[in-house]
C-alpha cells in the first residue's frame, strides 16, 4: 500500500485544487499562487519514473503544496487562521509564515536525490540543500517585490502578503531557513538513501 502513497497524494492534491479553484477571493492573486504549485506538481509527475522519492519526502512536498493551494484560494493574509493568531497574542495572520517554514522541508527532498544519486558526501549534501532552499527563498521574495510592483493595486498587495510588516521578507526567508534545518536534521535520522524504496 505505502508503493501507492505518492499516486494518493497526487489524487487527493487534484480534486482539493479544482475544489479551491472555484471562485477564489482573488482570481489575479490565485493565478499567480497557483503557477508555482503546478510546476512543482508538474516537475514531481514528470520525473516520477526516472526518480522516485521516499514517501517521508513526498509527504513533506506536499505539505507546501496543500498549503501554498488554501493561499491561494484565500489571499495568504485573510486565510481563515484566527486561532493562531489569537494563540500568538498577534494581529498578523501568521498562514504564510507557516507556508515559508514548510517550504523549508524541500532540503529533504534534494538531500534524498543528492545522496541517493551519489552526487556528494553526507555533509556537502547537507550545506547544498541548505543553500538551495535559501536562494530560492531569496528568489521568491524578489519574484513577489516584482509582481507587486508591476500589479500594483490590491491584487498586488495581497501577493506581497506583508501586512504592513517592513521586516516580512526577513522574517520569511528565515522561516524558509528554519524549515530547511530541522527536515535535514530529520533526514539524518530517516536516511532514506541507505533503504532499499518500494
Amino acid at each position: 500500500m505505502s508503493h501507492y502513497f505518492p499516486h494518493f497524494l497526487a489524487g487527493s492534491y487534484l480534486l482539493f485544487s479544482i475544489a479551491l479553484g472555484i471562485n477564489p477571493v482573488s482570481r489575479e492573486v490565485w493565478l499567480a499562487e497557483i503557477i508555482p504549485v503546478i510546476v512543482v506538481f508538474l516537475g514531481l509527475v514528470v520525473t516520477f519514473r526516472q526518480f522516485r522519492f521516499s514517501n517521508v519526502a513526498y509527504g513533506l512536498i506536499f505539505i507546501w503544496i496543500f498549503w501554498h493551494t488554501v493561499g491561494g484560494h484565500y489571499t495568504f493574509a485573510n486565510v481563515p487562521f484566527d486561532w493562531v493568531s489569537e494563540l500568538l497574542d498577534s494581529e498578523r495572520n501568521h498562514f504564510d509564515r507557516i507556508g515559508h517554514f514548510a517550504i523549508g522541508f524541500y532540503a529533504y527532498a534534494m538531500m534524498e536525490f543528492l545522496l541517493r544519486k551519489k552526487h556528494c558526501s553526507l555533509n556537502l549534501a547537507i550545506t547544498f540543500s541548505l543553500f538551495f532552499i535559501m536562494s530560492v527563498a531569496a528568489g521568491y521574495e524578489i519574484i513577489e517585490w516584482w509582481y507587486a510592483a508591476i500589479e500594483g493595486g490590491n491584487a498586488g498587495i495581497e501577493f506581497l502578503g506583508s501586512q504592513g510588516d517592513v521586516w516580512d521578507a526577513q522574517k520569511d526567508m528565515l522561516a524558509d531557513t528554519l524549515g530547511a534545518i530541522m527536515s535535514l536534521t530529520l533526514y539524518c535520522f530517516v536516511r532514506p538513501d541507505k533503504k532499499i524504496l518500494g
